[in-house]
């Protein structure tokens, strides 16, 4: 690493640089494969030039190189049974990457595509967003590639059970406290917590968040990663001097996030005309029923093509790629991450689209992002607009504490507080550091600060 950076250097901004650039080239040679994560820190390092030109020490201090190396990353085999007797194994996955805040804190996803590069990604990308909350918490990420699309309920209460008996080593209140995500829900919390109580013995609320409000969950969790996002993007709509009155807009994905994200913007005016899931996606143009994508979704379990059965006017297109041909106002990328690209950003562009807010996390591919850029289309970064859900997870662990639960409009009201403090956050972040109005810049160093100078003041470990 860069050495005597007072003698060498007499251009902080040429130091900068070149920590960003030698950093980053050892952590391409240490992660080799991991595109994901990759993607993720070159986003996050290309924000932080102007941050290292001002706080030289932070050069000093290792941060870059600390901050993107894991506290520890676990891995485990989950073996376990289906309904006709076979053995599976499947791999699981925790990356404790943070707690320079708090503990360990995010979801556990269930999905085929998990591997370490996406676990990585998704725990790096925590840490700014958790940080942006205020809360006190760190950034952690776990999973499994196990699929529970086609299995039975108590397939998939075996597995958890199995995946649990081995994290429930590494995981406490005041260490790590999982939650939901892709593929794990309040049910799956709910086997989560019931194995973890099994194997510990006794009642412990909290050790997880997104639980039941009947044993611990807080009111608007659910909630609160789609009102959250659709909230961020007001604030940004309303200083561009636009609002969510009149405005066509487009909401991938069709789980929690997406469904709520819908309500919210539905709501404050619009008219959401499309929404998918993996199979296809569906079009009104005279606007998408949320309570039967609820009915759909969350009762019926079912795929959002059976949605033109209650709705004869809607349409179903197979492929969920087509969603982006379709001209709107505003756009909500719920699904996963990379889902729109170059080409899909190109077209929304044409189309006449005004403003994307990421849902997901990063769920457009950089050069996609540039584009929106480049053709000053509003941003609002996942790390920023998504972080919801954690902020209300927070609240969550709070309650837990205090044995003490909050009304729904109580959590909402802090939840819309929140979210206006990280959009202003971000805001001011962009213009102290030379790019106004750039909210993926702003989130970065926002997120980044609170992080650097907790770890500063925590010295070197």
């Amino acid at each position: 690493m860069l050495t005597n950076i007072n003698e060498t250097y007499n251009d902080p901004k040429k130091l900068a640089n070149d920590y960003v650039h030698e950093v980053y080239e050892l952590i391409k040679k240490r992660n080799p494969g991991e595109t994901e994560f990759l993607q993720a820190t070159r986003e996050i390092f290309d924000s932080l030039r102007p941050v290292f030109v001002k706080n030289p020490h932070y050069i000093e201090d290792g941060i870059l190189e600390r901050i993107t190396e894991p506290d520890r990353i676990i891995t485990f085999r989950v073996a376990w049974e289906d309904d006709q007797g076979k053995v599976h194994v499947n791999r699981g996955y925790r990356v404790q990457f943070n707690s320079e805040l708090g503990p360990y804190k995010g979801g556990i996803r269930f999905h085929p595509s998990v591997n370490l590069s996406i676990m990585k990604f998704l725990a790096f990308e925590q840490i700014f967003k958790n940080s942006l909350t205020g809360q006190p918490i760190g950034a952690g990420k776990g999973g499994s590639d196990f699929d529970p699309k086609d299995k039975s309920e108590r397939e998939i209460m075996r597995f958890i059970q199995s995946f649990m008996t081995e994290m429930q080593k590494y995981l406490g209140p005041d260490l790590d406290v999982p939650a939901g995500d892709i593929g794990v829900g309040r049910r799956e919390v709910g086997y989560m917590a019931g194995q973890y109580n099994r194997i510990r013995g006794g009642f412990q609320p909290g050790v997880f968040t997104g639980k039941d409000p009947n044993y611990g969950g807080s009111l608007g969790r659910r909630e609160a990663t789609g009102y959250g996002t659709v909230y961020f993007t007001q604030e940004m709509l309303k200083t561009n001097g636009m609002s969510f009155e009149g405005k066509k807009v487009i909401v991938s994905g069709s789980g929690n996030v997406s469904t709520y994200a819908m309500e919210k913007a539905i709501e404050l005016g619009a008219t959401v005309i499309a929404c998918s899931d993996s199979s296809g996606y569906i079009y009104d143009e005279n606007g998408i029923n949320v309570e039967t994508i609820k009915r759909i979704k969350e009762i019926e379990n079912d795929r959002i093509k059976v949605y033109r059965k209650y709705h004869s006017s809607a349409k179903f297109i197979e492929g969920c790629q087509g969603i982006w041909t379709i001209p709107c106002d505003i756009v909500i990328p719920c699904a996963t991450q990379n889902e729109l690209d170059e080409d899909d950003a190109t077209l929304l562009i044409r189309n006449g689209v005004k403003a994307i807010a990421e849902g997901a996390n990063m769920p457009c591919t950089q050069e996609a992002i540039d584009l929106f850029l480049e053709n000053d289309i509003l941003f609002a970064p996942a790390k920023a607009a998504n972080a919801g859900g954690v902020a209300v997870s927070a609240m969550e662990m709070s309650q837990n504490s205090m044995r003490l639960s909050w009304t729904f409009e109580e959590v909402d009201e802090k939840l819309q507080l929140v979210m206006k403090d990280i959009y202003d956050n971000c805001l001011q972040a962009a213009e102290e550091y030379g790019y106004p109005g750039n909210l993926i810049v702003g989130a970065n160093i926002a997120g980044f600060l609170k992080v650097a100078n907790s770890m500063v003041s925590h010295g070197i470990r």
